[in-house]
């Protein structure tokens, strides 16, 4: 698929692209029944093309929603970390992380990645915690059989 799913009962929110080689990875769909809050893309306080950033207001309190693709240089984890970005009241922060994996999110993975400290220390900065689920459910299923299966899809709250 290329492209845009859209419908009219979703709002849409992606970062446009600059070039073939900038095109955006990452969106977020908000329902149409949440627009009374008022979302918007703020592209002026988070740049970048694996990663997005909503907010919206509730009761005069604005808050944030983040949706992250991490590339297997981990370039939007980096950039993150490097920003040191300050945002207050960021509730949800998800994303494909197929590219850190760790024990601590995924059984199947044997051992702790250095790579998901810098992910923890993000996430500690902005005050969140993996959301943890129930039932563990992977995530991504592999064509290769050489390739487990794995959980690549987090939700911090």
């Amino acid at each position: 698929m290329v492209g845009i799913t859209n419908h009219p009962n979703w709002l849409t929110f992606d970062r446009e692209s600059n070039s073939a080689n900038d095109s955006p990875r990452v969106i977020i769909y908000i329902n149409i029944r949440l627009s009374s809050l008022h979302f918007s893309l703020c592209k002026d306080i988070i740049s970048y093309r694996d990663i997005l950033l909503v907010s919206f207001f509730n009761n005069n309190d604005n808050f944030w929603l983040m949706n992250i693709y991490s590339d297997s240089s981990h370039l939007a984890l980096k950039y993150l970390k490097d920003t040191e970005a300050n945002i207050r009241n960021l509730l949800i922060m998800t994303g494909n992380f197929i590219n850190i994996c760790d024990s601590s999110w995924d059984p199947s993975f044997p051992h702790h990645s250095s790579i998901s400290n810098n992910l923890i220390i993000v996430v500690d900065s902005f005050n969140l915690n993996l959301s943890s689920h129930t039932n563990q459910v992977l995530t991504r299923y592999s064509d290769t059989p050489s390739k487990s299966n794995s959980i690549i899809n987090l939700m911090f709250l």
